[in-house]
C-alpha cells in the first residue's frame, strides 16, 4: 500500500476513525493489526518473515534483560543479529555475492560451479526494520535500554506502519514510551500533521514524479542520449526528484504519525543547503546518519583513533551505507564517493583554512558558505549518478559524457534540450515551478521550523497556503500510484 494511492485514501482515514473512538486500552492492538495489513497488502506471506523476527528479537530481549553482564547477553545478541542480518542477506545479497564470486573466479580461473541462484523477491521495507529491531537489541545489551516486556507493543514498535518500509529509523528509547501514552483527539495536532502530509504528498506527486519522466529516458538508457547538457539536466533533475520523493514519504510518515499522537525524529533538515558534505550527511537522511555512527563509527573507533584508522572508518562506514543501499556495484561506489569526500574533507580542514586566510574568504562568512554549498552541491549531485544508474557501465558512461557537446554555441545548446524535451514541455514547466516553490518554502522554513513558520502565518494567508497547495496536487500531481524510490531498499 502506498501512501499516494486511493487505497491509503481510504485506509487511513477508517485508522484514524477507529484509533480515537476506541478506548485506548484498544488502540495498540487496532495500530497494530492496521501495520500487519498495511504490510501484507504488499505480499502476506512476507508479514509471517516479519512476524519471526519480531518474536525471536523480542524473546532475545527480554532474556538479555535477564542477565546482569555483557558477556552473559552477547549469546543472545548475537543469536539476533544472526537471524536479523542473516534475513537480509539471504533476501537482498546472497545472489549479488555470488555473482561477484562466481566472476572473481572466472576472472582468476578457477574451476567452480555455478551454485543456486535464490528467486526471492525481496520483502519490502527489510533494511528499515531490520536496523531498527538491531538497534534495540544493541541498545538492550548495552543496558542503554531496559527490554520491552510487552510483545504487542514491541511488535507495534518494530512494524508501526506509517515508518514501517522507508523510515525514519526509529529508537527503542524514542518510540516505546509513546506507545504506553493515551493519545486524545487534538485538533491542532491533526491539523498540523494533516499540513505535513499534504506537503510530502506535493514533493511526492509534483515534484519528484514530474521530474522522474525527464529522469527516466536518460538513465535507463544513456547511450540514447550522450551530449553533455542532457546528462547534466537529467543529473540535476534526479538530484531533486530523490530529495522530493524520500523527503516527501518522511513527511507523510511524520505526518501521519502526528495524527495518531506520535512524533517521529526529524529525517531531513535542507540538506542541499549544506556547505560540506560532512553537514550533508547531518542533514540527509538523518536517521540512517546517526544509526551508522552509533553502531558502526564509533564501536570501530570513530575519530578517537590515529588520523589513518579514523580516514578507514569513515570509508568502511560508507562503503556498508551503500551496500545496504541495494545490492549492486553502483551504490558501493556512490557510497565509497561520499566516505571520500569526507575522508578529503577532514584532512584537508587546516588548508582550507589557510586558503581562506590568505585569499580573505575568511572576512566573508557569507560569500565563503555560498560557494561551500556550490561545492558540496555538485560534489554531491556527481555521486548521485552511480546511485541512479542501472550498472556501473551506464554510471561510468554518464559521468565520462558530462562534458561531451558543450563546444555547440548557445542556440545549439537550447536546441537539443528543447527537441529532448518536447514531449515533456509542460512537465519540464511544471517540475521547475515546483522544485522552485519547494525550495523557497523550505528555505524560509528553515529560518525557524517549519511547522511552526506556517502556523505564524495569518490565518487568510495559511488557509489560502492550504487550498493552493491542494490544487497544486490535485492538478499537477501524478496519480499513477509510483513507488517511492526507498521502497525497493
Amino acid at each position: 500500500m502506498l501512501f499516494n494511492s486511493l487505497h491509503f485514501l481510504v485506509f487511513f482515514p477508517v485508522v484514524v476513525g477507529l484509533y480515537y473512538g476506541l478506548p485506548p486500552r484498544w488502540r495498540g492492538t487496532l495500530l497494530l493489526l492496521a501495520s500487519y495489513y498495511f504490510y501484507m497488502s504488499w505480499r502476506a506471506a512476507y508479514a509471517l518473515l516479519l512476524l519471526a523476527t519480531t518474536a525471536l528479537d523480542y524473546y532475545s530481549g527480554v532474556r538479555m534483560s535477564r542477565l546482569p553482564t555483557k558477556p552473559q547477553r552477547r549469546p543472545w545478541l548475537a543469536l539476533s543479529l544472526i537471524s536479523n542480518l542473516g534475513t537480509l542477506f539471504i533476501f537482498k545479497y546472497f545472489n549479488f555475492f555470488r555473482d561477484a564470486v562466481l566472476a572473481l573466479a572466472g576472472a582468476l580461473h578457477l574451476p567452480v560451479g555455478t551454485g543456486p541462484a535464490l528467486g526471492l523477491l525481496l520483502p519490502v521495507g527489510v533494511s528499515f526494520y531490520t536496523f531498527q529491531s538491531v538497534g534495540y537489541m544493541i541498545d538492550v545489551y548495552q543496558g542503554r535500554l531496559a527490554a520491552e516486556r510487552n510483545f504487542g507493543r514491541f511488535a507495534l514498535f518494530v512494524a508501526f506502519f506509517p515508518q514501517l518500509v522507508a523510515g525514519p529509523i526509529e529508537r527503542g528509547g524514542h518510540m516505546l514510551p509513546q506507545f504506553q501514552r493515551a493519545h486524545s483527539f487534538d485538533y491542532a495536532r491533526i491539523i498540523s500533521g494533516l499540513r505535513l502530509m499534504a506537503w510530502g504528498l506535493f514533493k511526492k506527486v509534483v515534484v519528484a514524479d514530474r521530474l522522474a519522466l525527464l529522469v527516466n529516458p536518460v538513465f535507463n538508457h544513456p547511450r540514447q542520449h550522450p551530449e553533455g547538457p542532457l546528462l547534466l539536466l537529467a543529473t540535476l533533475a534526479f538530484t531533486f526528484q530523490i530529495y522530493g520523493d524520500f523527503s516527501g514519504y518522511t513527511d507523510l510518515a511524520r505526518g501521519a504519525a502526528r495524527v495518531l499522537g506520535f512524533d517521529f525524529n526529524l529525517n531531513f533538515r535542507q540538506p542541499y543547503q549544506s556547505a560540506s558534505v560532512p553537514e550533508f550527511w547531518r542533514r540527509w537522511h538523518i536517521s540512517l546518519s546517526s544509526w551508522f555512527r552509533d553502531y558502526v563509527y564509533i564501536p570501530l573507533g570513530g575519530s578517537r583513533v590515529a588520523p589513518a584508522r579514523a580516514y578507514f572508518n569513515l570509508l568502511a562506514v560508507f562503503l556498508i551505507s551503500g551496500l545496504w543501499h541495494g545490492a549492486n556495484f553502483t551504490f558501493i561506489v556512490w557510497g565509497g564517493l561520499h566516505g571520500l569526500y569526507l575522508v578529503l574533507s577532514t584532512w584537508a580542514r587546516p588548508g582550507r583554512e589557510w586558503l581562506a586566510q590568505r585569499t580573505g574568504l575568511a572576512a566573508h562568512p557569507g560569500l565563503r558558505r555560498g560557494l561551500g554549498v556550490l561545492l558540496t552541491f555538485g560534489l554531491v549531485a556527481y555521486a548521485w549518478i552511480f546511485f541512479r544508474a542501472n550498472t556501473l557501465d551506464d554510471a561510468l558512461f554518464i559521468s565520462g559524457h558530462l562534458l561531451s557537446g558543450w563546444q555547440l554555441n548557445g542556440r545549439q545548446v537550447a536546441t537539443l534540450l528543447l527537441d529532448f524535451s518536447q514531449h515533456y514541455r509542460p512537465e519540464l514547466a511544471v517540475a521547475a515551478l515546483a522544485v522552485g516553490l519547494m525550495l523557497v518554502v523550505e528555505y524560509f522554513g528553515s529560518c525557524r521550523a517549519p511547522q511552526a513558520w506556517v502556523a505564524a502565518q495569518p490565518w487568510p494567508t495559511r488557509w489560502g497556503g492550504y487550498v493552493g497547495l491542494t490544487l497544486l496536487i490535485l492538478y499537477l500531481g501524478i496519480f499513477n500510484s509510483t513507488s517511492f524510490i526507498y521502497f525497493q531498499f
